[in-house]
């Protein structure tokens, strides 16, 4: 049995993050048919990265999981350093400057490098996921021909930091999520001779969803929105929150709520229409998406998104943020979901939904069907498994 190892800066039950969900989905898996270790870090929290596992070692869901220490918490100074070094401007960017970029990001942990380096012969490939962080930038080149890189990119201005235009040359393949992903990466990096595949992930709702006992528990009646994921300011959230607010000033006679699922990681608003739930189980959780009118999606940035994903397998149309191509596609294929770039545009998509029952009936089979057709574990799951043995055998 070939054995492989995933790498990802977060792995756990408990981690709350797109692309750290995505590896577990994934790593257990690929399971069923190989060995299969995720090398990662002690860190649940991406904001500070520090340790709060305590075993070096542990299985969940048939993974083995090691564990490596992060040395150096991110740094005090990072937002500032990373403010400063963006707006200097891409002619400025250098690897020198990004080599402390990378290890004030973090999480900066060289044993898990180390671990790369000393045990690259045990592994008969190297599965890394995410392009941005510490493990991926240092530890891929270790292991560069015998590596698989899922960049979760998109476009940002990190992806035009000097360190990648080497970086991305170095990986034996590479796996998209979407082809806006594949087109922006080929686009900006000499890798169109590697092999690659549009893959992206497979959607399943583990339990029956259970909206009355869903709006029982949380004390949720009449007509909500929902949106899942961390509450950051990174994902867009201040903007939603004070979209949201000003179209319920303009509309005062509606009773449309805002609901939140994930952990907060900036400030929600006071406000007896914004519903913050938390962290919350899998069954609550898709639970929820079922009751909503709308899941709503207000990143600039993403490569993916599994919660649009999840929505739209439960019939759930999705309100998206166009400025990021990747959810405008989602929309646009599918005719499952609509998509705002200002205010203006998310007052009238809201107001599109509540007045045109029949055309909200079609997206909601629309959504369904475009996750039938494009996001099934058997077909993705096949295609992981014939890359990984084509390019073992090579």
């Amino acid at each position: 049995m070939k054995r492989i190892a995933l790498v990802n800066q977060r792995y756990g039950l408990e981690v709350n993050g797109g692309s750290e969900y995505y590896t577990r989905l994934i790593a257990e898996r690929l399971a069923s048919e190989f060995e299969v270790d995720v090398i990662t870090t002690k860190a649940l929290e991406y904001t500070t990265w520090e340790n709060y596992y305590k075993a070096d070692e542990e299985d969940i869901n048939g993974v083995h999981v090691l564990r490596f220490p992060v040395e150096k918490l991110r740094a005090k100074d990072f937002n500032e350093f990373n403010g400063r070094y963006l707006n200097s401007g891409v002619a400025n960017y250098n690897t020198e400057t990004e080599e402390k970029w990378f290890e004030k990001q973090g999480p900066y942990s060289p044993a898990a490098i180390n671990y790369i380096r000393e045990n690259k012969d045990k592994y008969d490939m190297f599965i890394f996921v995410t392009y941005l962080y510490y493990l991926t930038v240092k530890g891929l080149p270790e292991v560069a021909e015998k590596s698989i890189l899922i960049p979760t990119a998109h476009e940002e201005p990190f992806i035009h930091f000097k360190t990648y235009e080497n970086f991305f040359k170095l990986p034996k393949a590479f796996v998209f999520l979407t082809d806006e992903e594949k087109a922006l990466v080929q686009g900006l990096f000499d890798c169109k001779d590697k092999p690659c595949r549009v893959m992206g992930t497979g959607v399943e709702v583990p339990c029956e969803p259970d909206e009355t006992g869903f709006r029982s528990k949380y004390g949720i009646d009449g007509d909500y929105i929902i949106y899942v994921g961390r509450i950051d300011e990174g994902k867009c959230c201040p903007e939603l929150f004070r979209y949201f607010q000003e179209y319920k000033k303009r509309r005062p006679d509606s009773g449309l709520k805002l609901v939140l699922m994930g952990k907060p990681v900036c400030e929600i608003p006071k406000d007896k229409d914004i519903i913050s739930l938390g962290f919350v189980s899998e069954e609550d959780k898709f639970s929820g998406i079922s009751g909503a009118k709308c899941l709503v999606l207000p990143s600039a940035f993403e490569s993916l998104s599994i919660s649009v994903l999840e929505a739209m397998t439960l019939s759930v149309p999705v309100i998206v943020n166009g400025v990021c191509e990747v959810l405008k596609g989602h929309c646009v294929k599918s005719n499952g979901g609509l998509y705002y770039t200002d205010y203006f545009e998310f007052e009238g998509v809201l107001d599109y939904i509540f007045s045109h029952p029949e055309e909200y009936s079609i997206m909601r089979r629309n959504a369904k069907a475009y996750i039938d057709s494009n996001y099934r574990w058997e077909v993705i799951m096949r295609n992981f498994s014939e890359m990984i043995n084509h390019i073992c055998e090579e």
